[in-house]
C-alpha cells in the first residue's frame, strides 16, 4: 500500500470509529437519517471518506442504506436484542474458559473496576463504558483473537441498546452484583460456576431490554 493509500485507510478507520461511537451513544438516534453534509462539515472532512465509513458501518449492521434516500441508523428492535444476548451468553463463557483462571492481581483490578461501575450508576455513558471495559478485561487472557473479535462486535451493538435503556440505576446495581458473583467463583477456582454466572449476567441484561422495547413500541 502506498503512503497515500495507507493514510486514506487510516482516515477511513478513524471516521468509522467516530461515527460508530455516535451511533451507539445515541448522538445519531436510532431510525434517523444521517445528514452527510452536516456530518462531514462537523467532522471537518469531505464526503468521500465519510461515505466509505458509512458503507462499512452498513455492512456491520449499524446503518441501512436506502436507495435515493441515503443512510439511516438502524432502529432498535426486540428481534435484534433477542438474537444478540444469547450469543454473548454462549461466546463469553467460552472465551473465559480459554482465558483460564485469572491471577489475584487481575481479580483485584476487576473488583476495583466494578466499584467504579457502581459509583457511576447514574452517569449512563460512563457506566456502560466501564461495564464494557470490565467484560473485556475479564476475557483479556483469551488467546483466540477471532472469538474476541466476534464478542467485541456484539458489545458495540448491545451498547446502543444499553445506552438507551440504562437510565435506571437499579439495573446497573444488578450488573455489579452479578460481576461480584462471577469473581467470587473465580477466586474459589470454580471455573464452570463462573461461566454459568457470566451467561446469567448476559441473560439478565436481555429481559429488561426486551420488556422496555415492547413498551416503547406500544407507545409509538
Amino acid at each position: 500500500m502506498t503512503a497515500i493509500g495507507e493514510r486514506r485507510s487510516n482516515i477511513s478507520g478513524d471516521l468509522h470509529d467516530i461515527v460508530r461511537q455516535r451511533i451507539v451513544d445515541g448522538v445519531l438516534p436510532p431510525g434517523t437519517r444521517v445528514n452527510e453534509v452536516h456530518l462531514a462539515a462537523d467532522l471537518g472532512i469531505s464526503r468521500t471518506p465519510l461515505r466509505e465509513a458509512l458503507s462499512q458501518l452498513t455492512a456491520e449492521g449499524f446503518l441501512d442504506n436506502k436507495p435515493r434516500r441515503g443512510f439511516f441508523t438502524r432502529p432498535l428492535s426486540v428481534r435484534e436484542v433477542a438474537q444478540l444476548y444469547p450469543l454473548r451468553a454462549f461466546l463469553d463463557p467460552q472465551a473465559l474458559r480459554m482465558a483460564g483462571l485469572p491471577t489475584t492481581e487481575r481479580i483485584a483490578k476487576l473488583r476495583r473496576l466494578n466499584e467504579q461501575i457502581a459509583a457511576a450508576s447514574r452517569k449512563t455513558a460512563r457506566a456502560i463504558d466501564l461495564d464494557d471495559r470490565w467484560h473485556r478485561l475479564l476475557l483479556a487472557d483469551c488467546e483466540n483473537e477471532i472469538l474476541l473479535g466476534f464478542i467485541d462486535q456484539i458489545i458495540w451493538k448491545t451498547r446502543r441498546y444499553e445506552f438507551a435503556y440504562l437510565k435506571q440505576a437499579k439495573h446497573v446495581d444488578v450488573a455489579t452484583a452479578e460481576h461480584d458473583a462471577i469473581l467470587a467463583a473465580l477466586e474459589n477456582r470454580q471455573m464452570e460456576l463462573a461461566c454459568e454466572r457470566l451467561a446469567q449476567n448476559m441473560t439478565s441484561a436481555r429481559e429488561p431490554l426486551i420488556a422496555w422495547l415492547k413498551k416503547r413500541e406500544n407507545q409509538q
